[in-house]
Order: structure tokens, then C-alpha cells, then sequence
């Protein structure tokens, strides 16, 4: 069972790389819908990578306390220690690609504030930014 739940895990893994690696390439093109529409999908991916990492450390947990006089490496098969190597390699490399991800984004996010700030200046009231009292998006002069 515990080969099994290494391996969904991994799948997970996997999509949410994907997943990633399209919206990095969707950001790099302005195509922002494509971001959006896939959101609910890899916020279920998530979901079940999570549940999958509890039934993982269940399962486990399971293995060190019916054989409590046995150490954990000597538990496990050899086939899920390359599962586990891989769920590791995979992790970085979601790690990696979440990064790439989140600069462009923050990227991004500066470039629109920055723009709104031209549009719409703005000065801090407190903690509270509001709309500076010059700013005009469009001025008449008769």
C-alpha cells in the first residue's frame, strides 16, 4: 500500500510541475485566463497530494510500530526507496519551478502597480493609501 501511495503522490507531483511550467509560459506570452481557468485544478492537485503525504506517513507509521525493534531503512523495500528518492528529486524540482514562477509574478504585479501609480497617483493617509488629491485620469481645458 505504501508503494502505491509513493507512487499517486508522485503523479501529483508531476501535474503540479506541469501545471507550473504552463503558466510560466502562459505569463511570459500576457496570456493570464489560461493561469486562471487551471487554478481550481492545481489547487485539487495540491489537495491530493496532500492527503496522499498523510496516508504516506500513516502508512509508515504504521510499519515502524509493528516492528519497532527494526530501523526504518531496513522497513522499506528497495522499490520504495527509489519511490522516496524520487518523491524528493520531484520536490525540488516543484520547489525550482514555484520560484520562476513567483519572480515572474511579482514581475508582473510591479509592472501593473507601477502602471496605476502613473494613472492614479497615490499618498499614504496613515497605513492607508487612497488617491492623491491631484490626480486626474483625464483633464478637460476648454
Amino acid at each position: 500500500m505504501l508503494s502505491h501511495h509513493l507512487q499517486n503522490a508522485l503523479e501529483d507531483l508531476r501535474d503540479l510541475i506541469k501545471i507550473t511550467e504552463s503558466d510560466i509560459e502562459d505569463i511570459k506570452k500576457a496570456e493570464h485566463n489560461p493561469q486562471f481557468d487551471r487554478l481550481s485544478l492545481k489547487e485539487e492537485k495540491l489537495k491530493a497530494f496532500e492527503t496522499k503525504k498523510a496516508m504516506i506517513d500513516y502508512e509508515i507509521s504504521n510499519l515502524m510500530t509493528s516492528n519497532p525493534d527494526v530501523a526504518l531503512p531496513d522497513l522499506l523495500s528497495a522499490q520504495q526507496h527509489q519511490l522516496l528518492d524520487d518523491l524528493k528529486v520531484e520536490l525540488s524540482k516543484l520547489h525550482e519551478v514555484n520560484k520562476k514562477y513567483a519572480k515572474l509574478v511579482l514581475v508582473v504585479s510591479n509592472l501593473y502597480n507601477s502602471f496605476l501609480e502613473r494613472l492614479v497617483p497615490t499618498e499614504m493617509q496613515g497605513y492607508q493609501k487612497v488617491a492623491s488629491k491631484d490626480s486626474a485620469i483625464m483633464e478637460v481645458r476648454v
